[in-house]
């Protein structure tokens, strides 16, 4: 297995994420997003999904956790500059998980829940590194949404997810972000979700806000992406699903760029 020819590429030369985030959603182009977790890489098979990933043209890389026990996060992102040129973005737990070789990070703030440390708490710990990391700073309203069984995220922030049933309140809780100045919206099921995250509320979310709109959570099947995608989301992200099942890569990947062909058309 060679790495990939145009992984010398700095990062920094690259156009800034967010911007290519918001400048897709204009044009109505869907991203795909896949979810590493640090301590569920194995190294061949790692180099093995890197390289699919390559060929099946996955948009981003998202790297992290709610809770990291190895911390390989360097590591991992050595060995993604190794095989790829896909732009790798920190999905970080807390303070500690800031890694200055990736190209940015999700600053997230927990905005459906009342836990301070998650609003604000850890993002004035983090702040002074991050200023000085080189990475590109992404601000991000963070909703969780029940499905069906607590996950980590919910357990170790303290915090209860907004109901399945009730778009009305995500929608209120996306637009309330979007007023404070978060650039993106992410709407996150958990890790090892038994449901996704309802089309009904993607698209009340959707109806509200003009940010990018990130949702991850659940999605274990080429179907349950394209609901998504279709309510409104911007971005999907998929990390157990795949895990489980490496063929849903490229079919999820096929599906993504089928709905991005008009957007594409229309754009030359």
């Amino acid at each position: 297995m060679q790495p990939s020819s145009n992984q010398q590429r700095p990062a920094h030369t690259r156009h800034p994420l967010l911007t290519t985030l918001c400048d897709r959603k204009e044009t109505g182009q869907k991203s795909f997003v896949v979810l590493l977790d640090p301590d569920k890489v194995g190294q061949d098979s790692f180099k093995d999904l890197l390289i699919r990933s390559v060929e099946n043209r996955v948009d981003f890389f998202f790297v992290g956790g709610s809770l990291i026990t190895n911390f390989v996060l360097r590591e991992v992102i050595e060995t993604i500059r190794e095989y790829t040129n896909i732009p790798t973005i920190l999905f970080p737990g807390n303070s500690l998980h800031i890694e200055p070789t990736a190209d940015a990070i999700l600053l997230l703030s927990l905005i459906s829940g009342r836990n301070p440390e998650f609003l604000i708490g850890q993002h004035v710990i983090a702040a002074p590194i991050l200023k000085q990391s080189g990475l590109e700073i992404l601000p991000t309203g963070y909703m969780l949404i029940d499905s069906g069984v607590q996950t980590t995220v919910s357990y170790i922030s303290n915090t209860t997810p907004i109901p399945y049933d009730k778009p009305s309140v995500a929608a209120c809780t996306a637009m309330a972000g979007e007023m404070l100045g978060l650039k993106l919206i992410y709407m996150d099921a958990g890790s090892g979700a038994r449901r996704p995250i309802s089309p009904e509320m993607i698209g009340a979310v959707r109806k509200c806000v003009d940010t990018p709109i990130i949702v991850g959570g659940g999605i274990n099947s080429v179907e349950k992406a394209q609901a998504a995608l279709r309510a409104g989301a911007d971005v999907i992200v998929v990390g157990n699903g795949i895990e489980k099942d490496p063929e849903l890569l490229p079919e999820i990947a096929s599906a993504v760029q089928a709905l991005n062909q008009p957007a594409l058309r229309s754009a030359q």
